[in-house]
């Protein structure tokens, strides 16, 4: 059987976005399954202990600056440090994917433009015209997808995969749980890319 790999982000998340394609290439190289689980994450860093950026202390802040320079060269990926629409509400994006995957489409595509749009091209996520120009340019059904993504069943997804990511013990995203296991972070794709080749059995806390 395939092992699953829960796939926890938001699409606000700068993490998510330079992590996005090779959490992907990990999961396909191991054969894995990926579940898709956009959440609110400002719900998740309330309940285990992360703090909003503009709440953070100013040496953390900087040094985030530092690490996204990092990995933005070591990925390869275009990603402003201050975008023009950062911080946004990013709750109908999210939902737009969980939309998707509810209607049975891959919303991998969809989440690298919706990333790309925020992190690199200055995009306001939060608009719903941007979103239907994104949903467009890949195939869906914008009307559609955007009035799902503004249901109650959409809405109850969010929060479930909210409740599970805390449940979960994630302190912040991307957050990849395998069998239980939490990774917490773009910088731990090659630890899961390592245990889903090796099948080895879940680490856990005594």
């Amino acid at each position: 059987m395939a092992a699953r790999v829960d796939y926890y982000f938001s699409l606000i998340s700068p993490y998510a976005y330079l992590g996005h394609a090779a959490f992907l290439d990990a999961a396909r190289a191991a054969g894995a399954e990926v579940v898709y689980r956009p959440l609110r994450i400002f719900e998740l860093f309330a309940a285990n202990g992360g703090l909003p950026l503009g709440q953070r202390a100013p040496a953390r802040q900087r040094y985030r600056l530092l690490e996204l320079q990092r990995w933005r060269d070591k990925r390869g990926l275009p990603l402003n440090l201050a975008p023009k629409h950062f911080p946004l509400d990013p709750g109908l994006a999210d939902r737009c994917a969980i939309a998707l995957v509810a209607a049975g489409a891959e919303p991998s595509d969809y989440m690298q433009a919706a990333f790309a749009a925020l992190w690199a091209q200055d995009a306001d996520i939060a608009d719903p015209a941007v979103l239907a120009e994104l949903l467009t340019r890949h195939g869906f059904d914008a009307a559609a997808v955007l009035a799902a993504a503004d249901g109650a069943d959409s809405g109850a997804t969010y929060e479930r995969n909210t409740r599970d990511a805390i449940a979960a013990d994630l302190p912040g995203l991307p957050g990849y749980v395998l069998d239980g296991e939490p990774f917490w972070g773009q910088d731990r794709i090659d630890d899961l890319r390592d245990a889903l080749l090796s099948g080895r059995a879940p680490f856990r806390v005594a």
